[in-house]
């Protein structure tokens, strides 16, 4: 009898682990995209976000067990890529940018739209300082509330509102103010 029950607790860990790994890829499935696409903003450098982002799933795959119910895994994942994000940005050099060509120099900024325009808008958001950065992806990018991104980056709200304001404010300066009205 001792036999039976010792060998049936083995399968159901077994059960519980490939439950809670296809809840983690369904989650990693369904938040891939946005949080690459967030490091990207956030770094410049589409290698680097990939990086960013796997070792996001990998913190949070260790403690998967613990966070899987109960958490907002959305709101924890942002956390955790900002965290990665602002660690590497200490690692780093902030003026440090990798390319694999050497790019053309503009005679002056496109603003037609497209890719120029996406262009011209990430070059803008590199040149703040990596908190300014979190809280306008965060804010503009994102779409989340004053109250949201305060709670992702630990900050008070008001905190939030005054980086935003003046993140704005030095983007604008940087884009000039025929920026959208060429």
């Amino acid at each position: 009898m001792t036999d039976t029950v010792t060998a049936s607790r083995p399968a159901e860990q077994q059960s519980t682990r490939t439950t809670q790994d296809r809840e983690f890829t369904a989650f990693v499935e369904s938040t891939a995209t946005r949080l690459r696409r967030s490091a990207y903003l956030m770094c410049r450098d589409w290698h680097l976000a990939q990086d960013l982002t796997q070792q996001t799933f990998t913190k949070m795959y260790v403690v998967w067990k613990r966070i899987r119910t109960g958490t907002n895994l959305d709101a924890y994942s942002r956390r955790v890529l900002m965290n990665l994000v602002f660690d590497q940005h200490k690692r780093r050099s902030g003026s440090e940018i990798v390319l694999a060509e050497m790019p053309d120099q503009p005679d002056g900024a496109d603003v037609g739209g497209g890719p120029d325009l996406h262009l011209t808008l990430v070059d803008a958001l590199a040149q703040l300082t990596v908190d300014d950065r979190a809280v306008l992806v965060l804010r503009h990018a994102e779409d989340h509330s004053v109250d949201t991104v305060a709670s992702i980056l630990g900050i008070s709200a008001s905190a939030v509102k005054m980086r935003d304001t003046r993140a704005l404010s030095r983007l604008r300066s940087l884009l000039g103010d025929d920026f959208l009205n060429p």
